[in-house]
């Protein structure tokens, strides 16, 4: 597979560093909009610092005084991504829920999880409907800068904090009938991919790799759709980020599975608009404490996601 992004990025972004678990088969789990598909499907990751946790948690100080004064920190996610977030009996659970979860503890807020579409999550950012994005987003620097897929100019970016690495696998039919073992293969076929995401930048880029053989893309609001175009043989492989291809793959009762090896590994980040540098800084700091405590392994592994474990914590490290 040539190199391309995810959910997130412009350059097959999640996979090398999950490569050897998608070759082995061990399931893992699994690219990021103005929350324009709001529904109920809402939750509140971690207790009140009053459950269990001192009056005042360590770095409660660190955050700006908004946030202390309201004990929340309200967040963007599409919550259809599994297992890195999706939505069961009403709650939104999974890595990002986790993470969120134990970085509460370090700042004594809670986060405020909402469902939307992935393409409206960083628009939220820019409207202050929310404070964070936590959406399995790719870290990279068209999105730093607030560029499209063209190079346009659509906002002015966002800051990341990275909190994952990951690459991005192909996901087609199990049995691959129609011999899948790249993106070249795709060529001359017809590919579904969840809109707005860095997979989708990935196929445009394709299409033009591809020349006269052509390449058409199928664009769905959710990944889960595009899952349902290639499962009904309309399409022969869909793009996503290595864990979740994973996970995907574990989950369908022998319906899909990955096609070749992982690529283009590059890092999740928590993004926040460029003004709120202060609630930036902090949330690093907060990171690397759960890094030290282990809680952040503890939430990786229960989804089985400690492939793209980091060990160090950066602000806009993609490329």
């Amino acid at each position: 597979m040539t190199a391309g992004t995810s959910r997130c990025s412009i350059h097959l972004s999640r996979l090398t560093a999950v490569a050897a678990l998608a070759v082995a088969g061990t399931l893992v789990l699994t690219g990021c909009g103005d929350q324009t598909k709001k529904d109920d499907s809402s939750s509140s990751s971690s207790a009140s610092p009053s459950a269990g946790q001192p009056a005042k948690a360590p770095l409660f100080d660190q955050l700006p005084q908004k946030y202390q004064d309201a004990k929340v920190i309200k967040v963007g996610t599409d919550a259809s991504y599994a297992p890195m977030e999706m939505t069961q009996n009403g709650k939104i659970v999974g890595v990002d829920p986790d993470i969120a979860d134990a970085l509460s503890k370090q700042l004594g807020v809670r986060f405020e999880f909402s469902n939307g579409q992935f393409d409206g999550l960083i628009t939220s950012l820019y409207t202050g409907r929310e404070d964070i994005v936590m959406s399995s987003m790719s870290d990279t620097k068209a999105r730093q800068q607030g560029l499209d897929d063209k190079g346009k100019k659509t906002g002015k970016g966002v800051d990341f904090v990275d909190y994952y690495m990951s690459g991005s696998s192909l996901v087609v039919q199990k049995g691959n009938p129609k011999g899948i073992k790249s993106l070249d293969d795709v060529c001359g076929k017809t590919v579904a991919v969840q809109r707005g995401t860095t997979f989708e930048d990935v196929f445009k880029q394709q299409k033009k790799t591809c020349g006269s053989k052509g390449l058409t893309i199928e664009s769905f609001d959710t990944d889960a759709e595009a899952q349902t175009r290639v499962k009904a043989g309309g399409a022969v492989a869909d793009l996503n980020d290595t864990p979740v291809a994973a996970y995907i793959a574990q989950q369908s009762n022998g319906t899909f599975e990955i096609a070749g090896s992982p690529a283009g590994a590059g890092p999740f980040g928590i993004a926040l608009d460029k003004s709120n540098t202060q609630l930036r800084d902090v949330l690093k700091t907060a990171m690397e404490a759960i890094i030290a405590d282990g809680s952040y392994a503890k939430a990786l592994q229960k989804w089985n996601a400690g492939i793209g474990a980091i060990t160090s914590v950066g602000i806009n490290g993609g490329k």
